[in-house]
């Protein structure tokens, strides 16, 4: 009966840590739902934690009085530590515990992501060198960490998991790269950080460099298990739609309003990705 009590447990925190997902990505959560349930299950975790760590740094621990230092390095720990524990009392680091044993999750990558985390604490303006390092650990290190979701019982040759690997990295730029500009007003005004001196000209290279990460992403893409690579078709496509619009939008528009796809794109988008099956 013990057994049955925590298999209820489980389910009900895996269905909290979706609620998170739901609540705060809806382009996101849209592409998760092309994945089988098992890695559904697992991204929608791991997603979870993150979104946890973003409300820790981006103003919600401050907002209660809380010092937001001292909490991202309290959840760093536990998540640290979340995977050698079977039973936690918080569902989203139990969920997340979770999924991290069953895809062995790499520390590395764990640690690398609350590395970035905690520049945003500290640091408000970044230079070329500071943003490839926050980029490194706020997105491509989850792009890895999906990754490691996606072939838990795939057999891949070492040569297609380097490519895969370095697909994930570049896709992951491309989305941190394509959020930076739809969130800079709010970056800048809000929250203090600057990720870039936002002009014309720069706003030009960093759409040249999205479009080359895409375009270098969207080559490994084939290269996945069926389910995850229709759900990354769909979720590249939705971000080519971003990248697309933030090409057409003025810069100065670009600091004043957020950028989003309309919803009826969105489901064009995701119905194209299902239709080829993922194939690009």
């Amino acid at each position: 009966m013990s057994t049955s009590y925590l298999q209820r447990y489980d389910h009900m925190c895996d269905h909290a840590a979706a609620q998170v997902i739901a609540r705060y990505s809806t382009s996101f959560s849209l592409s998760t739902r092309l994945l089988a349930a098992p890695i559904r299950r697992d991204i929608r975790n791991l997603y979870a934690m993150v979104r946890i760590a973003d409300e820790i740094v981006d103003g919600t621990a401050l907002a209660a009085a809380a010092d937001p230092a001292t909490a991202l390095d309290a959840y760093e720990a536990q998540i640290l530590a979340a995977p050698h524990i079977r039973f936690h009392t918080d569902p989203v680091v139990h969920a997340y515990a979770n999924t991290a044993r069953r895809c062995n999750f790499t520390r590395e990558y764990v640690e690398s992501f609350f590395a970035s985390m905690r520049r945003d604490l500290t640091q408000t303006v970044y230079t070329a060198s500071d943003v490839d390092a926050y980029v490194y650990g706020s997105a491509e290190v989850i792009g890895l960490l999906c990754l490691e979701a996606f072939l838990i019982d795939a057999d891949v040759t070492p040569s297609t998991r380097s490519t895969l690997e370095s697909g994930a990295r570049a896709l992951g730029a491309a989305f941190q790269k394509v959020n930076f500009l739809r969130d800079f007003g709010e970056d800048r005004d809000r929250l203090g950080r600057v990720y870039y001196e936002l002009t014309a000209e720069k706003k030009d290279q960093i759409v040249a460099e999205i479009r080359e990460e895409l375009a270098h992403a969207n080559r490994a893409i084939p290269l996945l298990p069926r389910s995850p690579r229709t759900a990354v078709a769909a979720a590249s496509g939705l971000f080519e739609e971003l990248t697309d619009i933030a090409d057409a939008t003025p810069v100065e528009e670009l600091a004043a309003t957020r950028i989003s796809v309309p919803t009826t794109h969105k489901l064009r988008i995701t119905a194209k990705a299902l239709a080829r099956g993922g194939t690009r």
